[in-house]
């Protein structure tokens, strides 16, 4: 037998055995803390498949509202670069659908860590019982579903359930599992059968543990299909900020950080930058507001203005910003920035106020223009609403068009759990299986007549996808 020793310096330092055959077979390993010591435990990591259905396909036949790219699961990469001295692995479905089985037969994790968004929820629970029926791992839920509504996931085949932010507690949970423990960690809730009972979290900097870099390795074999086909382009995620410094009452983002805006630190963010930087050509800034805090963005910007790294940044904006301080923007285009992902919604003030946006529809008029006059290309995220009229899709239609909105992102209002609109329309919703919470179904009736919203619907994507660019 042979003995391979790694040392990681955090929190005073840390030492990891891993005990191997002369064949090189993992036979076990175990860390030395001040505390004391662990064994450390093989961990899978898992992004659910491509899922979630859709009512203008099953009944109408409509199958042109498609996915126009897939990206890296960068919550997984997160949460296994703080969970040094495990032994990892990340399974993507949505690159290898078919390959749980396999994976969980050859690996025979002892944890599993499952994220999923609303349309995703079912199939994780799938998983979980897959994974239960296959080894004896404990199976842990977390991300944006299980953070607004984590009561859907205390069942049988769940075993603890992650609310908010789990780059840190995951860490604590696991940590205690492999001690031997049954760890009360806060933001955990442990699945029972009775109501489901936790702490909550006060989330800070802290929960970012940004002195762990994301593990990108772990997806390396999945790299080239990172990508936006119509472009040519691979892609790379890096996070800027957790949460949000707005609350809009139809965003899920709130529940991950109780509301809180974090920033990660600037040293940070230029390391996972340097670390994708030669593999991928565009760098996708994973945000809901990269500008929440301009003087960090102005630092960040001048920090990779030095970098000069060979790629390109697509970023997130609210429209106010960009209007309040168009020279940051200028900056930032010299810097590399492409395009800029801002959330319009609507082109109706009434509705704007009705979503709490804080924004006017002449804002985003202006933001747009100042965005074009730099240089750079603009993405808009707009929001149908299940009551628009055939002539409100025409104005809608008419305004993408007119303001040259580069490449338009257009879904239907949808009620997810756990956030101010859910409550606010919960008794609308006839719809509750949330396979169908993908954001391009109404969840609640439609005023128009359903095969004429979602033909409509259909034919805006169409019409305005039809020279899109970024």
């Amino acid at each position: 037998m042979k003995v391979q020793k790694q040392l990681y310096r955090r929190l005073g330092g840390w030492h990891l055995y891993t005990l191997q055959n002369t064949m090189g077979f993992h036979f076990f390993t175990f860390s030395f803390e001040s505390s004391g010591f662990y064994w450390a435990m093989r961990i899978l990591l898992i992004n659910p498949p491509d899922c979630g259905r859709s009512i203008p396909e099953e009944r109408y036949g409509i199958d042109s509202i498609k996915r126009i790219f897939r990206g890296e699961p960068l919550a997984l990469e997160s949460l296994a670069g703080n969970l040094a001295g495990h032994d990892l692995q990340i399974l993507d479905l949505k690159s290898e659908p078919q390959g749980l089985e396999a994976c969980v037969e050859a690996f025979s994790p002892e944890l599993v860590g499952i994220t999923a968004m609303t349309c995703e929820a079912n199939t994780a629970l799938a998983i979980a019982s897959q994974v239960k029926s296959l080894c004896a791992a404990k199976v842990v839920v977390g991300g944006v579903h299980a953070s607004g509504d984590p009561s859907f996931f205390n069942v049988p085949q769940v075993d603890y359930i992650v609310v908010g932010l789990g780059r840190a507690s995951f860490k604590e949970l696991a940590d205690g599992l492999a001690a031997g423990g049954a760890p009360a960690v806060t933001g955990v809730a442990k699945t029972s059968s009775v109501a489901l009972k936790f702490t909550p979290r006060k989330f800070t900097t802290a929960d970012l543990a940004d002195e762990m870099p994301p593990r990108y390795d772990l997806v390396e074999k999945y790299r080239a299909g990172y990508a936006i086909p119509a472009l040519g382009v691979t892609m790379g995620f890096v996070a800027t900020a957790a949460g949000c410094t707005h609350r809009c009452d139809f965003c899920c983002i709130g529940s991950l950080t109780n509301s809180k805006y974090l920033l990660h630190s600037t040293g940070s963010v230029l390391r996972d930058i340097a670390t994708l930087a030669d593999s991928v050509q565009l760098i996708r800034l994973v945000d809901a507001n990269s500008f929440g805090d301009t003087l960090a963005a102005e630092s960040l910007c001048e920090k990779i203005a030095s970098a000069a790294h060979p790629v390109q940044y697509v970023a997130d904006a609210r429209a106010d910003t960009v209007v309040r301080d168009p020279e940051l923007f200028a900056r930032w285009k010299k810097a590399g920035l492409r395009a800029v992902v801002v959330g319009f919604e609507e082109i109706s003030d009434t509705r704007l106020k009705a979503m709490n946006k804080g924004s006017r529809t002449r804002i985003n008029t202006e933001a747009i223009k100042i965005l074009h006059d730099i240089g750079i290309s603009v993405i808009g995220d707009f929001i149908v609403d299940p009551d628009y009229t055939p002539e409100e899709f025409d104005i809608l239609e008419d305004y993408i068009m007119k303001n040259n909105v580069d490449l338009p992102m257009t879904s239907i209002l949808t009620p997810l759990p756990g956030t101010a609109l859910y409550e606010r329309m919960r008794d609308r919703i006839t719809i509750e299986d949330l396979d169908y919470y993908t954001l391009t179904n109404a969840v609640v009736p439609t005023r128009m007549e359903s095969e004429s919203f979602y033909n409509r619907f259909a034919q805006l994507l169409a019409n305005c996808h039809r020279d899109a660019r970024i």
